[in-house]
């Protein structure tokens, strides 16, 4: 297992996780949002941890990523860097603070990296932001890219369903994933795409590329920490594995607090001084 669990306590760069694609040893991603999961994320060894901009639904309840500010993404990136000691921390641009043209892109990534300490960016989108990304590389900040479904066109799409399913769309993609290569970025996520379509692109990168409901061929996976610890109910994507029930676990367990405190058994002699 990798990590704490192995011992190795080096950080993971950029530059550790080509290596790691080169010998063919999976990357393993997951999201946190605040100190606390962020520690304990690090500390199971997972390699890369995203301040995604899905704290826009996880942490503040709304329906899409569209509302959450670059306020919000910076509180949640600071938090998040304060627990984490191994992982490759990557933050999310949130939607509005690079799109309009690159330079207003290139400041607000120097915001986020200077207020939050994060290793990395992640920008959502192909040929259409290419300058943005290149200038944001190019001021000395690394970028991770994103293709296929992006949540932040959720409203140009109209639907969460899967990407890249007719050969135009797929083209592209295979296109906008080389220019991301080309322009600099170190790392790639697809996400909700055919797998022989991923495992193509990875392929035929030389960066990493990491799936969410992508498929087994890519070079490794990520998965929102709130969705696989089971903390959700009524989200079953196919893509989704649950390794824990922590929804179930923390009601009970809170309902057993309610419990104790209604009946005096909390709290008892041995919990008073």
């Amino acid at each position: 297992m990798a990590g704490y669990l192995s011992g190795d306590v080096r950080k993971v760069t950029t530059h550790r996780l080509t290596e790691m694609k080169q010998r063919g040893e999976k990357i393993s991603m997951l999201t946190s949002y605040d100190y606390t999961m962020a520690q304990i994320v690090d500390g199971a060894g997972v390699d890369v941890i995203l301040v995604g901009d899905s704290a826009s639904n996880v942490m503040a309840g709304n329906v899409t990523t569209l509302p959450i500010t670059i306020e919000q993404m910076i509180y949640h990136g600071k938090s998040v860097m304060r627990g984490v000691k191994r992982a490759l921390v990557v933050v999310d641009m949130p939607f509005g603070t690079y799109q309009a043209d690159a330079y207003d892109g290139v400041r607000n990534a120097i915001r986020i990296m200077k207020e939050t300490h994060a290793d990395a960016l992640k920008l959502e989108g192909g040929e259409e932001i290419i300058d943005t990304v290149k200038k944001i590389i190019g001021a000395g900040m690394p970028v991770m890219g994103h293709l296929g479904l992006m949540p932040q066109s959720i409203n140009k799409y109209g639907t969460y369903t899967v990407r890249a399913k007719e050969d135009a769309e797929a083209e592209k993609l295979i296109r906008d994933a080389h220019l991301l290569e080309e322009a600099g970025c170190f790392a790639l996520v697809l996400e909700k795409i055919p797998a022989e379509l991923a495992k193509r692109v990875a392929s035929e990168l030389t960066i990493p590329v990491i799936g969410i409901g992508a498929g087994g061929g890519v070079d490794g996976q990520v998965l929102v920490v709130t969705d696989m610890l089971g903390m959700t109910k009524g989200f079953s994507p196919k893509f989704l594995r649950r390794y824990a029930d922590l929804h179930t676990v923390m009601t009970d367990a809170i309902g057993q607090y309610v419990s104790d405190v209604k009946s005096s058994d909390f709290p008892n002699e041995s919990e008073q001084y």
